[in-house]
């Protein structure tokens, strides 16, 4: 698998830094929108820098936010207005296309 370039990083960043609030984006969307050939590069992206960012609007395809950052992530997106029932993200009704 070829190295992440350091482009490749920026583009995810400036994808996740303009999700509105209210809406969130999945890691497939932004691999998507970035050209990236899979959301697991996202994922690591998103886990060594993206502490400045809003981090809490990136889920996984199904709308559920990682185990560990539930209840933070959830909390987050509730103050935000995302529509949430049993955990999950109501995914067409808050999903941001880019």
């Amino acid at each position: 698998m070829p190295a992440t370039t350091e482009e490749q990083v920026e583009r995810v960043r400036e994808l996740v830094a303009s999700i509105p609030p209210g809406r969130v984006a999945t890691y497939g969307d932004i691999a998507t929108a970035a050209g990236l050939s899979s959301p697991r590069t996202v994922g690591w992206i998103m886990r060594t820098d993206s502490a400045d960012l809003p981090w809490h609007r990136v889920l996984g395809a199904g709308g559920r936010p990682a185990e560990h950052l539930a209840r933070r992530q959830i909390a987050k997106l509730e103050l935000e207005g995302v529509p949430v029932r049993d955990g999950r993200v109501d995914l067409a009704a808050a999903r941001h296309r880019f």
